[in-house]
């Protein structure tokens, strides 16, 4: 079953006039020129770090995590890096949900398009894996305008949120899945469909196995990939949205066709998606979601690394 896009009255409420209001807000700014919405993202991004102590720390213990060889200057100058990559992401959510699809189209370039029309003529579903990029939300309209599909998300508590993301999302693809409906996310792969889904988030122990990511040697990893490409025999390919440097646009890098994945060995699945995860993440390591505790779920009995 999709998520639907129905208007409702009570959206009227007066809970919900700040959200509203924070999305007319978001509305204008997204009429700027890009140019300017590439840098007035970058200075709120820094702006930012004053106002989020705690995700600085998350941000730059995820990171010393994953790269302890790195000097505390170079873990500093990526945590600044990748907060003004946050500012520039609320930017471009607007612009996802907000913008023209001709005016997108001016600034992505795309490679790999091949990858994905060659996999969607084999008559199979195409789990089209994607990580969690500060791009992601305009990442999606992108691939959708190159290809549509479904992509695999979870719903948002705030119901006029909800509603205006789930209206945004499918303005260039065909529908959207809660990642816990299973039964709906295999139908659609078995009947063709080509199906966005990230397994690079931490879902808790249940449904999880910890595998090595980066430094960190155990990551709680979702056995969800698995269990879909098993259940449904779908093919595999990665998608990412790249940033470029200076205002100059995105580039949408669309992997070959993934081979030899081990669906039928738990931890050498969870353990080969990490590392396909991990090279898509080297591409613009400063713009993927630092921010986000990664690693709060630990083995039973092992302390947090979290000490914030």
């Amino acid at each position: 079953m999709t998520q639907t896009t129905t208007f409702k009255k009570e959206f009227f409420h007066p809970r919900f006039f700040t959200t509203w209001f924070g999305l007319g807000v978001l509305y204008a700014l997204v009429q700027l020129p890009y140019p300017w919405l590439y840098h007035l993202g970058h200075w709120m991004g820094k702006s930012a770090m004053y106002f989020m102590p705690r995700r600085v720390r998350i941000a730059r213990q995820n990171l010393t995590l994953c790269f302890p060889d790195k000097s505390a200057k170079e873990i500093d100058d990526l945590v600044n890096d990748n907060f003004q990559a946050l500012g520039v992401s609320l930017m471009e959510t607007g612009i996802a949900w907000f913008w023209s699809d001709r005016r997108v189209r001016r600034w992505f370039t795309v490679t790999g398009l091949e990858n994905m029309e060659n996999a969607c003529t084999k008559n199979q579903g195409v789990i089209v894996i994607g990580v969690h990029f500060m791009s992601l939300e305009l990442g999606g309209r992108v691939m959708g305008l190159c290809r549509p599909m479904m992509a695999v998300y979870r719903p948002h508590n705030n119901q006029v949120l909800e509603y205006i993301q789930t209206k945004g999302r499918s303005r260039s693809n065909k529908a959207m899945l809660d990642r816990r409906n299973l039964k709906g996310i295999i139908s659609a792969l078995r009947k063709g469909e080509a199906v966005w889904f990230a397994p690079d988030q931490d879902y808790g122990p249940k449904g999880s196995t910890f595998a090595p990511f980066f430094a960190v040697k155990e990551c709680a990893t979702t056995n969800g990939t698995a269990t879909i490409a098993r259940l449904s025999q779908a093919k595999m390919l990665t998608t990412v949205l790249i940033r470029k440097p200076g205002a100059q646009g995105y580039e949408l890098a669309i992997g070959k066709e993934i081979e030899n994945y081990p669906i039928d060995d738990t931890v050498g699945a969870a353990t080969f998606m990490n590392q396909l995860i991990e090279k898509e993440i080297m591409r613009a390591p400063e713009q993927y979601l630092w921010v986000h505790r990664r690693f709060k779920t630990q083995p039973a009995g092992s302390p947090s690394l979290y000490s914030l």
